[in-house]
């Protein structure tokens, strides 16, 4: 039997997502990737941003930086490493990589936005300033494809990284409207903080940890990332999310030990 994990009335989906489904086949996803963005603190927080209300996707809702993984991310290392830290700095400005004096600083990312301003990509610009993507510093911990109803559609890596010392946040002008540091907890129990399915689904996965330390330690443990493929239906004008095609929210081990 199917049971309907989650129903959202058409009115509550982000501007544009109503209008992408499709009868036709099912459009091969775009690798993409996505990172979420930690910094320390009681409670700690996550960094997540407000697309523009013409954005191509998830317009007028809140996301965690990424996008679609580009060619020149091969040169990069892992692709999909790479996406996530070139989408990060592009959209953010947080800079994760490494070079002969160690970790990079903020007067190291503020030259490769002028280096980028310029024309040159990413992969060239960290070259030249003899830095190094830290690829080391992302914890891999979920992968969603998007469903087949849908006219765009993702297959996406979710991953999980420090806000680096001394870095600020310089978010893109037009591709990024607003931007907070966020509670999960905090942002789960607001409901206008407005958030796709799966980007909500996410945050109740990266909830369960008293601390960014505990959570990075829980899913650098993971031996293996399942894909989730869920299941859409529109029922009278609203959306319906399968439940059987999703993972179980993991448990608190500190709430356990209370």
């Amino acid at each position: 039997m199917q049971i309907v994990d989650w129903v959202s009335p058409l009115a509550q989906i982000p501007p544009g997502l109503a209008g992408i489904l499709h009868d036709g086949p099912p459009v091969k996803p775009r690798p993409a990737s996505t990172v979420l963005l930690l910094r320390e603190g009681e409670p700690w927080e996550v960094l997540m941003m407000l697309r523009p209300g013409g954005a191509d996707f998830a317009p007028g809702a809140h996301v965690f930086p990424g996008g679609s993984v580009h060619p020149e991310d091969r040169l990069l290392g892992d692709p999909g490493a790479g996406a996530a830290i070139r989408e990060l700095f592009e959209e953010l400005g947080i800079l994760l990589a490494r070079g002969p004096a160690g970790f990079a600083t903020e007067q190291d990312a503020e030259r490769l936005r002028l280096r980028l301003a310029h024309g040159v990509s990413f992969p060239l610009a960290l070259k030249e300033a003899r830095l190094a993507p830290a690829a080391d510093e992302l914890a891999y911990f979920a992968r969603w494809v998007t469903p087949e109803q849908l006219r765009r559609r993702f297959d996406t890596r979710f991953y999980l990284a420090r806000l680096p010392a001394g870095q600020e946040v310089h978010p893109q002008p037009g591709e990024v409207e607003a931007w907070r540091w966020v509670a999960p907890a905090e942002a789960l129990a607001d409901p206008k903080f407005n958030m796709v399915f799966a980007t909500r689904r996410v945050l109740e996965m990266v909830a369960v940890e008293e601390s960014a330390a505990a959570l990075l330690e829980r899913y650098r443990a993971r031996r293996r990332v399942p894909i989730v493929r869920p299941v859409v239906r529109v029922v009278d004008g609203r959306f319906e999310v399968v439940s059987e095609t999703l993972p179980a929210t993991p448990r608190a081990r500190w709430r356990r030990s209370r």
